[in-house]
């Protein structure tokens, strides 16, 4: 099993949390609740408003994301929802821990005590310059205050 953080729309609540509890996908366990360890600027763009993690390490936040332990199938699932590698890029990120609810092997367990924790993220590296420029959020909710809703795959035209 891997260690994924999610911080857009596969949250819990989100429009795409549907994939993350689509077991026909691959097994996806929610871990906890965490933070990037480094900043990073998260933010909501394009015609479709879809929330972006710039791979910039230093600038913007500590981004607000869901833990979550996947098999090689839902893996594989999110490297394709994603478009990896062209869109999103999958790296380790360390990612903090707020809260744990995993139950799993004694080393997670340990690694969720001391707080800190690897996990796959993606960001991304390949995106216009101008975007730079737009407002960074430390958390994402597609109905939040920004006013930019998330459009769905199937509204799109």
């Amino acid at each position: 099993m891997a260690r994924v953080f999610v911080y857009g729309t596969l949250k819990k609540g989100q429009p795409n949390y549907k994939h993350m509890i689509n077991t026909a996908k691959g097994l996806a366990k929610f871990q906890g609740r965490g933070r990037t360890v480094e900043k990073y600027p998260l933010v909501i763009a394009g015609k479709y408003n879809i929330p972006y993690m710039l791979n910039i390490p230093g600038t913007g936040h500590h981004v607000a994301g869901e833990i979550y332990s996947v098999d090689d199938q839902m893996l594989q699932f999110l490297d394709e929802f994603e478009g990896c590698p062209d869109m999103y890029q999958r790296t380790l990120m360390r990612i903090e821990v707020v809260e744990w609810e995993g139950k799993g092997d004694t080393g997670e367990a340990r690694a969720a005590a001391e707080g800190i924790m690897e996990c796959f993220v993606y960001s991304t590296t390949t995106y216009p310059p101008e975007w730079v420029g737009l407002p960074y959020h430390d958390s994402y909710d597609s109905s939040g205050k920004h006013g930019l809703s998330y459009i769905l795959r199937e509204s799109r035209d």
